[in-house]
């Protein structure tokens, strides 16, 4: 049976640059290979270390990106290794197979978020109407599933994202900031549900993860292993579960660190 190894992307194996300036030491600066280029422009790195472990992961194991990213997002990054059967985009609302949507799993999503939440419409209001035009920058709708505004973070008063989160928490919503990225996600919407079917699909016996973030929370938890780095909302937050390890390292250091957990269970599955 196949080991399932479902991964987030950003601040997890990749990272961009102003990601590493972050979570990187300049002392301990490892060498980097781009692996998004947007506009002409490098986006994200991993680390050639990082390379050759997701490139050997990929020989071993069903490896699903695991990504809030839109597809087109998505679509953008050229990873290591054998190109995957599965990804999973838009915090679950899509999943991918062999590149293209699975459109009954699409219209399953829809039906999920008509009967379980607020709509979107009325959070993309709240978020006009609240949203302070000194440190907002972009306003953005996202596969019409959810919306993330791109923020100045120095500028951006904590009090408000708190006030956010009270808000949406009453409507079904989860608010998420990730760098300068705030997220109104629903809460219907969910990588685990995504997972669980992709592990029902492929017959997987055992389901690996790591995430960064509070959008990552439920991966985590539905998965029978899994790892968070030491950066990030879930480490801020020092959340864990019981089956979730934290990481000591941060950064792209981290990514090299969960590749290669990933690499050893998926080796070693339980018998």
């Amino acid at each position: 049976m196949p080991v399932l190894v479902a991964s987030d992307l950003d601040r997890t194996l990749i990272y961009s640059a102003a990601a590493l300036a972050l979570t990187m030491p300049d002392a301990r600066a490892p060498r980097l290979l781009c692996v998004e280029v947007h506009e002409s422009r490098p986006l994200s790195y991993l680390t050639e270390t990082a390379a050759a472990l997701l490139a050997e992961l990929g020989d071993e194991a069903v490896f699903v990106p695991t990504t809030t990213r839109t597809r087109k997002q998505y679509q953008r990054i050229n990873l290591p290794g054998p190109v995957p059967q599965y990804a999973i985009c838009a915090n679950g609302g899509h999943i991918l197979v062999d590149g293209v949507s699975d459109p009954g799993w699409h219209a399953r999503v829809l039906d999920r978020l008509a009967d379980e939440c607020a709509p979107l419409d009325e959070v993309r209001a709240r978020l006009a109407e609240t949203a302070d035009p000194v440190w907002l920058r972009k306003h953005r709708v996202a596969e019409d599933l959810f919306a993330y505004l791109v923020v100045e973070r120095e500028l951006l008063p904590e009090e408000w994202v708190k006030e956010l989160a009270v808000w949406a928490e009453g409507r079904g919503w989860t608010v998420s900031l990730q760098g300068r990225k705030i997220y109104a996600v629903p809460k219907p919407l969910t990588k685990s549900a995504a997972l669980r079917e992709v592990a029902r699909r492929t017959g997987a016996d055992l389901t690996l993860a790591a995430g960064d973030s509070l959008l990552d929370a439920d991966l985590l938890l539905a998965a029978d292993r899994a790892w968070r780095p030491a950066h990030g909302e879930l480490a801020d937050a020092d959340w864990t579960g019981p089956e979730v390890v934290a990481l000591p390292e941060r950064g792209v250091l981290a990514g090299e660190r969960i590749l290669r957990e990933f690499l050893r269970a998926a080796r070693r599955p339980p018998s």
